[in-house]
């Protein structure tokens, strides 16, 4: 994991959230940052590599497949993860709620 992901995980693991998330999980030919099955809910943490040219046309085929999969994805950038961490695990928690 990178540092990132580990200051999410930290956040969203041992069920804090009241759900149990899965990391580095494989969803078909893709592997997800974070998935949490009980919600069919998609964690991914954009980093630099998410910017470079074909990146996002890729992240948007597999946004459609996982869609198509019946999941929900959130998506978060890394400066959002390291400046805002609150706000996105309030994001998180307000996912999980409203499918709950």
């Amino acid at each position: 994991m990178s540092v990132v992901e580990r200051i999410l995980w930290s956040k969203i693991r041992n069920q804090q959230l009241g759900v149990k998330f899965r990391r580095q999980h494989g969803i078909g030919n893709y592997v997800v940052d974070f998935y949490c099955p009980e919600f069919q809910l998609v964690i991914e943490l954009d980093g630099d590599s998410h910017y470079l040219q074909g990146a996002q046309e890729y992240d948007y085929i597999r946004d459609e497949f996982m869609k198509l999969q019946g999941l929900r994805i959130l998506r978060f950038t890394n400066i959002e993860v390291v400046n805002n961490l609150d706000e996105v695990v309030l994001a998180i928690s307000a996912a999980i709620k409203a499918k709950a």
